[in-house]
């Protein structure tokens, strides 16, 4: 089958990290070898490539066509004012994603059906999309897309119409499904395919070795924070919990806005000394890190389905994570690690102590983390791929 994937949520050389995750899943579809895919990755328009305009001039930098390990990738413009671009981001992103689409058509690629990530705008405008061009669509939830934008009016709306309009939805937790279902979406077409962990990346490291190459002390207890610098990801939570936790050194993998405020807080909190900011961690370095910690801390606000957590476990390092939408899903036994009680130091420090009282083997965890596999999620997606395009025989 002929798949188009349609996501602002896609990689490039200038944001390799960015929706990594959509990538991964792509990639392991593709080793089926049922499937021939394009993917279709729009990016907001602006003019300047100069540094001083940080994210923005990264999408002016994005090359207009790639190549990345075999998958052709095109990033087309759309336009995003300020202020009014929420409202409108839908048109203005299934617009300037039209013509590529359609080029590719005239090229040969005529594909079966659009596999969108992130209900809005994406999932909305892949609706779009799909009704201009005559095809079906199934729309992929990740997190915020459904825990946090259906909290505005308008963006809930298109969210339900796009629901009743794709072919089926596809949640990577169950609570997103469930969150969907409560919001008035048909749960017949409602479905849960999991992220799965990439076994062969994410592997354990011994401690040591992985401590001495990456300038760590041999016997310290280190505690990892990875993922973007904003609020939401709860970095704060954990340079916080230090003033509990006189014996950790906290190690932050991320950039992002939120860096000089962290910086700031950890000043002023008087733990500077033990927190590190590592920086942006290439996913084929992070196992060495993820290795070195004794835990990982993942003290979100929202999360679908973190990847992260199963990647530190892949790797023998436990997790301590916020109790919250998928999260509970992923960590479901001690050999996982601990859920907080609620997101704040305080009961991080707790979950530290619980963790550290009684801490799996790194054998146990890794062995959790591999019943996470891609297999069950890529054939279940094959299946209703399949399930989908014989409806649109019949």
């Amino acid at each position: 089958m002929r798949v188009l994937l349609f996501s602002t949520l896609y990689p490039s050389e200038v944001r390799p990290a960015h929706g990594v995750f959509v990538e991964t899943r792509l990639r392991e579809l593709l080793k089926t070898g049922e499937v021939d895919v394009r993917v279709v990755a729009p990016v907001p328009w602006f003019p300047s490539t100069h540094p001083r305009f940080g994210e923005y001039a990264q999408f002016a930098a994005t090359p207009r066509q790639a190549r990345r390990h075999g998958i052709e990738v095109w990033h087309p413009r759309y336009v995003l004012p300020p202020k009014v671009g929420m409202n409108i981001a839908p048109w203005t992103l299934a617009l300037g994603a039209l013509p590529t689409i359609r080029r590719l058509q005239r090229q040969g690629f005529d594909f079966d059906l659009i596999d969108a990530h992130y209900y809005y705008p994406d999932g909305v405008a892949a609706m779009l999309l799909a009704r201009w061009l005559g095809k079906p669509f199934v729309v992929t939830a990740r997190g915020t897309d459904l825990n946090l934008i259906p909290e505005h009016a308008w963006p809930r709306r298109l969210i339900l119409q796009t629901a009743e309009a794709a072919s089926a939805s596809i949640g990577v937790c169950q609570a997103l499904m469930d969150t969907l279902g409560e919001m008035g979406a048909d749960r017949r077409k409602l479905h849960t395919l999991r992220n799965g962990v990439d076994l062969e990346r994410f592997v354990p490291h011994d401690r040591q070795a992985a401590r001495q190459r990456l300038g760590l002390k041999p016997d310290g207890a280190y505690l990892l924070s990875v993922g973007h610098l904003i609020e939401r990801k709860g970095h704060h939570l954990a340079i916080e919990a230090l003033r509990l936790l006189p014996e950790v050194h906290l190690l932050i993998a991320g950039a992002g806005p939120e860096r000089a405020a962290l910086q700031a807080l950890a000043d002023s909190l008087g733990v500077a000394a033990r927190v590190t900011f590592v920086g942006l961690v290439a996913q084929a370095d992070l196992a060495w890190w993820y290795s070195a910690a004794d835990a990982l801390a993942l003290c979100s606000s929202r999360e679908g389905w973190a990847n992260v957590l199963l990647e530190s476990m892949a790797c023998g390092t436990p997790v301590v994570a916020t109790n919250i939408w998928g999260t509970p899903e992923v960590v479901t036994c001690d050999a996982a690690g601990q859920l907080m009680a609620e997101r704040n130091a305080q009961s991080l420090a707790e979950a530290w102590h619980r963790l550290r009282g009684n801490p799996p083997e790194r054998s146990a965890t890794r062995a959790y983390a591999e019943g996470f596999s891609w297999n069950s999620t890529t054939q279940g997606q094959l299946a209703l791929f399949r399930r989908v395009l014989a409806q649109g025989a019949s």
